[in-house]
Formats: structure tokens, sequence, C-alpha cells
């Protein structure tokens, strides 16, 4: 059972985006997350092209965000909206960006981030486009998001109350939080993209790279899937890892691992 399953091009990192269509292919897999670095190496046409034509879904694109990188970052998430609308990816993933260089004022970042998109919001809706921000685990709170919690990416939404403004879920990032359940819970139909892996301990000196397959840490996935679901939402769940040994795998051994833990431990939630 894998007709919600989608693989993140970024697990599959020695790929190219035509080798990583190819791979989900052979492999069952129907859905596919793309990373605009990924699209940039063919082209967006040639992988709208490549990817509608081997019949799969685009889950996701990553990635938007950056807010408090300076004045470059709103036409650069303008170029992001664009590229989205033309891949027929539905959902843009916003990483909110990390404080900005010289400062340590967390609530004026986190508030450049409300207005970068909040900005970008009326552009978004106009291509047909949903907005995900993505708290990150807050030991990436200081040079990649200083969203660090569901609840915070929440607040950004309904401070901003477009209808097209939402939140991914993605375990890694959000397991340790208390509070999960319960924001999983208010997000409701709002939660527009739903991302997996596991969190690996010991942390590996990059901790960038300390995500695993689904079962090989030490979280409940299963838990966080059922919650996710429980609010109803029913769209792929994209499986995202960061992991040298993982890169360094065969890409269609990663694939027969994706499907294998798929099948043990998310098949069956609704």
């Amino acid at each position: 059972m894998t007709e919600r399953l989608s693989l993140n091009v970024w697990t599959t990192r020695g790929w190219s985006l035509p080798e990583a269509v190819a791979g989900c292919v052979r492999a069952g897999i129907p859905g596919i997350g793309l990373w605009r670095d990924k699209v940039a190496e063919v082209g967006v046409a040639h992988a709208a092209k490549l990817i509608a034509g081997a019949g799969l879904t685009v889950t996701s694109l990553c990635r938007g965000g950056f807010f408090t990188a300076g004045p470059g970052a709103a036409a650069d998430n303008r170029r992001a909206v664009q590229e989205a609308a033309a891949l027929n990816a539905g959902v843009l993933v916003l990483v909110a960006g990390g404080l900005p260089p010289g400062s340590k004022d967390l609530p004026a970042a986190r508030e450049m981030v409300t207005e970068g998109i909040a900005a970008l919001a009326p552009c978004a809706a106009e291509h047909g486009i949903r907005l995900a921000i993505e708290p990150l685990h807050p030991m990436f709170c200081a040079d990649r998001a200083v969203v660090a919690t569901l609840g915070q990416a929440l607040d950004i939404a309904d401070a901003i109350g477009a209808p097209g403004v939402g939140v991914c879920v993605d375990t890694y990032h959000v397991w340790w939080d208390p509070e999960v359940y319960q924001q999983i819970a208010r997000a409701g139909d709002r939660i527009q993209a739903f991302q997996v892996c596991d969190f690996l301990v010991p942390i590996p000196a990059d901790a960038l790279l300390g995500r695993g397959h689904v079962g090989d840490g030490v979280v409940d996935i299963p838990a966080l899937a059922r919650a996710v679901a429980a609010t109803g939402y029913r769209g792929f769940t994209e499986v995202e890892i960061f992991n040298q040994q993982v890169w360094d795998t065969p890409g269609d051994q990663t694939l027969r691992t994706l499907v294998a833990r798929h099948q043990q431990y998310l098949a069956g939630i609704r």
C-alpha cells in the first residue's frame, strides 16, 4: 500500500531529477517532493513534463522562505511560487530563515518572517499555491529557522489570516514538542504537507544529517501520523531524509527501504 507515499528528492541526493522520477516509477511510489536546485538542473518546463509523463504527483516544492536574509528574499520567493505553479506542486514549503547577521533579537526576526509571508500570500493565491510554514527543530533556530514550534508557525498563519497559509508537519522537527499533539489538532485543515523521517541518536557532528529511515530512531512516527490523520489530512506522506549513509546507499535500495517502512509503520493509518 503505497498510494500515499512520496519520495522527497533530497532523500536520494545523489540522483538527478530524471533518475529520481524513474526510481519512483520502478518502486511504485506515486508522489515526489521536489527541491528547487534539482529542478534547476533540468529546467522547470522539462521537469514538469518529465514528472507528468511519469504519472507522478508533485507533493511539495522546497523551498521558499529565508525572509530574514535581506532584500533579495522577496523576489526569490515570488520566483519560487511561480516555479511551484509551473510544476503543479500545489504547496511551497517555507523555511523561515535564521537570525539576521549580527542580531540577537528573535521577536524582531519572527516579525520579519510574518511580514514576509503576508507579502507573499497574495502572489501565492494568484498562482493557486498554498504556503506551508515549516517549523524546524530549535537547534536550527539561529541559522535556519526562527520558527521552532508548530504553535509559532500557526500563530504566524493566524496573524496573516490568508486561507492558503498553513503549515508543514515534519516529524523530525516537531516530535520533541510537549504541545505537538495539541498543535496538530489546532492546525486542522491547515496542514499542507506531512513529512517523515526519524531522529537518530547519538546526534552526529553535523546535526543536519541526523535523520534516519522511519523506525530507526526515537520518534513515535505512527502516533504523529495518527494525529495528523485525525485532522482530516488525506494527502501524501513525504519521506525526507538528510543522512550521509543513506545518500551513499544505491538509490533503488533506499526506495525499497522507504516502501518497506511505509508498509510496516504507516500504510494502515487513515
